[in-house]
């Protein structure tokens, strides 16, 4: 007689806990399956269940159609990071998600889905990498809501090759643009800005923040940013924990910002970097002083001025105090930029390795 596989328990039930396809944090989620009859009719069942796991009938048919989970989803669990994240989620979303039917349940999505945006955005890999990352992140919180079945978006994610995207290689400022810093004519707050972004390495909301009380004895402390809200200038905490530091402002760019701190407070204004009437700046007032800076570097430079940003002269700032190791450490420069020494290793690694003489130190060692 053939070995029966389950066992009747003492309530008179042959019973088994099955995996129904859901995740309850990472761990899957399992309910009981039960039987009066046999143990072979408990089989019957089982395999019943895991079919309709397989079609997708183990989760709730909540009708709400895909466009609209995905904007419920940035809305609840997307609604507290950070303006330029919340941004980016969104845009993807309404830009590219509904690239697809308005019609598509939820329900219904499947591996073609993904490839179809992807193939849609064919030759735009970072905009390839959002899709792939926010399609995902949708599709594992319907999981973990129960309204969409775990197996088959491990399946989906299998199956559909991850984007490839390698950011654009950062570069400090060439020679000319170094040259035309210094010689533009810039106006007091248009000077102060760019000397402060290329003297202390500050990210461009972490200037854009400074009062007149942030700088003293010639250093300067962040300790807030401000991001743009579309038009509107929001204030926030640095990027992280190693955002609040104290810099030190280097002499070739001290006297530019301290005069703009001395007109600051003559005009009675709390704000460094400022509209007419006092307030921290606009996106579009801050877009206005850049194309200013732009224009009067131009005028200075023999050769012409192209692509450059903020960013940049943040990049500049590391890059040349990379060059000064050993002299600073690593950890020092870290500490100043407000981020990791991670993220200089993995950044500057190159100038770093640049500077080592191998056979240099083992002579002095030994």
């Amino acid at each position: 007689m053939p070995k029966t596989r389950y066992k009747k328990g003492s309530d008179g039930y042959w019973k088994t806990r099955v995996w129904d396809g859901t995740y309850t944090g990472r761990n899957k989620h399992y309910i009981t399956i039960r039987s009066k009859v046999s143990s072979k009719d408990l089989e019957e069942k089982v395999a019943d269940f895991r079919r309709k796991i397989q079609e997708r009938r183990s989760v709730r048919d909540s009708g709400i159609t895909f466009i609209e989970y995905a904007r419920d989803w940035a809305e609840i669990y997307k609604g507290q990071k950070q303006i330029n994240t919340k941004a980016m989620y969104e845009r993807i979303i309404e830009k590219q998600l509904t690239f697809l039917p308005a019609s598509l349940r939820l329900q219904d999505v499947d591996r073609i889905h993904l490839q179809k945006l992807l193939n849609h955005t064919a030759g735009k890999p970072r905009t390839q990498q959002q899709i792939y990352m926010t399609f995902r992140q949708i599709l594992l919180s319907a999981v973990a809501d129960h309204l969409f079945p775990a197996n088959v978006a491990e399946e989906i994610f299998r199956t559909v090759d991850r984007p490839r995207y390698t950011p654009g290689e950062k570069r400090p400022l060439l020679p000319h643009e170094k040259a035309a810093l210094f010689a533009a004519d810039f106006s007091v707050m248009d000077k102060a800005f760019i000397f402060i972004l290329y003297g202390c390495g500050l990210r461009r909301g972490e200037a854009l923040a400074l009062t007149i009380f942030d700088i003293k004895d010639d250093q300067v402390t962040v300790s807030k940013a401000h991001a743009f809200d579309g038009e509107k200038p929001v204030q926030k905490a640095p990027k992280s924990v190693n955002g609040y530091r104290t810099v030190p402002i280097p002499q070739s760019v001290s006297s530019a910002i301290s005069d703009c701190v001395r007109e600051a407070k003559a005009n009675g204004g709390t704000y460094l970097f400022h509209m007419r009437d006092g307030e921290p700046m606009t996106r579009s007032s801050y877009q206005k002083m850049w194309r200013r800076i732009l224009r009067e570097m131009n005028k200075a430079s023999d050769q012409e001025i192209t692509g450059l940003t903020a960013h940049i002269l943040r990049h500049n700032y590391c890059t040349e105090l990379c060059y000064q190791i050993p002299k600073i450490s690593i950890k020092l420069i870290a500490r100043l930029l407000g981020d990791t020494e991670k993220m200089v290793l993995e950044v500057y690694n190159h100038i770093v390795m640049e500077k080592e003489d191998s056979t240099g130190a083992i002579n002095a060692a030994l």
